[in-house]
């Protein structure tokens, strides 16, 4: 009888050792996988990120899925690890008003986690997307603990916002200004450098239609326009804009 309890009690602990594994490993595995893709985590001590990722959870979703919605409470934030998402919202006229486009690296939600109100936006997948969500308690004591972290939230939300301005100051532009700005700011946001200049993804008209405030048909002509002129060159995936500046001297 005493050797049959030794044995359970081994047991257990056997069970417990291997569980506290799979946590350590699962842990490790979400570090990094994000600190790969978040630049918002890259710098932070090691030890920290993964106890902030611990609860991490990550998920799948194809295009067209809402992630989020406007006055959902927030208990989480989240992590884009591939693919894209808008954020958006509607005007008084009802009108879809899409805010911004955010691909991998990029973060969400945190808003909501800071100030504890429900969400002021939607948050809809463009693309088949991984998505890795924290509970918003772990994202808050983060930046409770590591300096670095708040500085880093500080910037983005700086970035975000000297965007934000650039485009109500060009809302009365001339159409060329405007689609011209809308590539540029998501150059600055999601370009990525390829062999024959910086590519960004090739958005559906309707989605460069919202973000720039023109009409789709517009949108369609000055995209035209554009590549006529060897500003920018196109295919099914991607935007390639060979030299940034030149097209940042069409804004006017």
């Amino acid at each position: 009888m005493a050797l049959l309890f030794v044995v359970c009690i081994y047991s257990r602990l056997n069970k417990d050792v291997v569980m506290e594994d799979r946590y350590s490993l699962q842990a490790q595995a979400n570090s990094w996988m994000i600190t790969s893709s978040a630049p918002f985590f890259q710098g932070l001590p090691k030890s920290a990120v993964e106890s902030a990722l611990i609860h991490l959870v990550t998920r799948t979703h194809p295009a067209n899925q809402v992630i989020l919605l406007e006055n959902d409470w927030g208990g989480s934030v989240y992590f884009i690890l591939d693919g894209w998402v808008k954020i958006r919202t509607y005007n008084l006229e009802g009108k879809e008003v899409t805010l911004n486009i955010l691909g991998k690296g990029e973060l969400f939600g945190e808003m909501a986690a800071l100030d504890e109100v429900p969400r002021s936006t939607d948050v809809i997948t463009l693309a088949p997307t991984v998505i890795g969500s924290m509970p918003a308690q772990d994202f808050v004591k983060l930046l409770q603990i590591e300096p670095l972290a708040g500085v880093r939230l500080a910037q983005l939300m700086a970035r975000r916002l000297r965007q934000v301005n650039r485009r109500l100051r060009l809302r009365e532009s001339d159409s060329q200004s405007r689609v011209a700005d809308t590539l540029v700011f998501l150059a600055e946001g999601q370009g990525k450098k390829g062999q024959t200049g910086t590519e960004i993804p090739n958005l559906p008209h309707r989605e460069l239609s919202s973000l720039s405030g023109l009409a789709r048909e517009t949108v369609t002509r000055v995209l035209t326009r554009l590549e006529k002129k060897g500003l920018i060159k196109r295919d099914q995936d991607t935007i390639c804009i060979p030299d940034l500046s030149a097209l940042e001297r069409m804004i006017v």
